[in-house]
């Protein structure tokens, strides 16, 4: 990176690359943020994206390092911990913490909007219906398709935060040595609501990531402002039962009935909605390098994940916060900045993709599961009486500071530990008695 950096492009003004913009404009880099759809705060389109998002620790930092955590906490929803429901209909609360701790519910369209404000206010320059053509990784250059015609921009540097299906990603993708792995679950997810009660009130607890598991599927609801919820269900998009085999609003109901009986109270418009509402994939994304020339990629044009550890966006807000703190290290020297950026960043970004994916088996089988249930309790007695030595993994991803892939490889280490101790023939009975200290004493 040998000229001097003056003018940044950043491709998707979503959550990573308006957050992006703002770290980048406050360093006092002339920054271009370009955008494909029309601008979301005058407009009521819908990108077709999930409208409910888990914020914790790593995205809360960054917001509070620009200066818009206060604007956002009005529009957080804490979230203590899962709220199980079984087929007869009990629950189980599992808390998150021992400290209390929690995960918020955040509408993406809202956090956008805050993001989207505090750009422009700080001297961002946005660029709305800029579709991408080309870029050129060579010349540092974009080709836009824009509402009167083709440009054609050249920058210093340029960032890909365009998502899962990135345009600087595809471009990345024709050179040399350029590694790249995709993989679909074979499971989709349809978006639902249970509105609110009659007086205006939640229609369930509102404290809680609602989760109905059921070995090879599930069902989760968020809360919402308005005191409704969005639901989600994560199916599999063929075999029985799939969204292949529900195809008449009777066959869908009878489904609820006999598989989630509780929501159906709750779910006002299920028969509709779930013909109304599109069915989505979900991929996992891992590639390198993540620069080629004066071109970054950032956020999940990165490292796109499945959804089931809430860290899609954490993990994108944290690569913003990171590159910053690289900025701050190296005075502002790009070449050894993203040197390290990328060292860094890939190694957890590949953590929490398979973090993610081993967390939606977790989700929709083993939270029912009374062995599991049993491990959770040692683990919680484990972290309460030796707090520096043992935090479970969840708590280590979602509440501390502590690199993806350091939790990934300290989290594997506990499983074995754990695997050994659920083997004994009384645990689930005698799990009290287990010698505490000689677990810790083997990390």
């Amino acid at each position: 990176m040998k000229k001097e950096i003056k003018h940044i492009g950043v491709l998707g003004a979503g959550l990573v690359g308006a957050l992006l913009s703002i770290y980048l404009r406050k360093r006092g880099y002339k920054v271009s943020l370009y955008e494909k759809r029309d601008d979301m705060r005058k407009s009521s389109s819908d990108s077709g994206r999930s409208i409910n998002l888990a914020l914790s620790r790593r995205g809360i930092k960054a917001l509070e390092d620009i200066g818009v955590i206060e604007e956002v906490k009005k529009i957080m929803l804490p979230m203590e911990g899962r709220m199980m429901h079984s087929q007869d209909g009990e629950l189980t609360f599992q808390p998150y913490g021992k400290e209390g701790q929690y995960i918020n519910s955040v509408s993406r369209g809202n956090l956008n909007k805050i993001l989207l404000n505090k750009a422009e206010a700080t001297g961002v320059e946005i660029k709305f219906e800029y579709t991408c053509q080309k870029v050129d990784l060579d010349g540092t250059s974009v080709t836009f398709k824009t509402p009167d015609a083709e440009k054609t921009m050249q920058f210093d540097l340029l960032f890909g935060s365009d998502g899962a299906y990135s345009q600087m990603r595809q471009a990345m993708l024709k050179k040399d040595r350029f590694n790249y792995e995709q993989y679909y679950i074979p499971h989709g997810y349809k978006e639902l609501s249970i509105p609110p009660t009659e007086d205006g009130d939640f229609a369930i607890a509102p404290n809680a990531l609602h989760i109905w598991p059921r070995g090879q599927f599930m069902l989760i609801a968020l809360p919402n402002l308005d005191k409704s919820f969005t639901c989600t269900l994560f199916f599999p998009f063929e075999g029985q039962p799939s969204f292949e085999s529900l195809q008449t609003p009777q066959q869908v109901l009878q489904f609820f009935k006999n598989t989630f009986p509780d929501s159906l109270a709750h779910l006002k418009n299920i028969q509709d909605e779930y013909f109304q509402n599109p069915t989505s994939s979900l991929v996992t994304v891992k590639c390198e390098p993540w620069v080629k020339n004066n071109c970054v990629l950032i956020g999940d044009a990165a490292h796109a994940i499945v959804p089931f550890y809430g860290q899609g966006m954490n993990a994108g807000f944290e690569d913003c916060w990171e590159l910053n703190v690289l900025l701050d290290k190296h005075s502002d020297d790009w070449e050894k900045t993203l040197e390290e950026y990328q060292l860094l960043r890939k190694k957890d970004g590949d953590a929490i993709a398979d973090l993610a994916l081993h967390n939606f088996i977790e989700m929709r089988d083993l939270v029912a599961d009374e062995k599991f249930l049993v491990q959770k309790k040692i683990e919680a007695k484990l972290h309460h009486e030796f707090p520096e030595k043992w935090m479970p993994l969840y708590s280590m991803v979602t509440f501390s500071d502590l690199r993806y892939s350091e939790a990934f490889e300290i989290g594997k280490k506990q499983q074995a530990i754990m695997d050994e101790i659920m083997q004994k023939p009384d645990i689930l009975e005698n799990w009290e008695s287990v010698d505490l200290k000689e677990i810790v004493d083997r990390l």
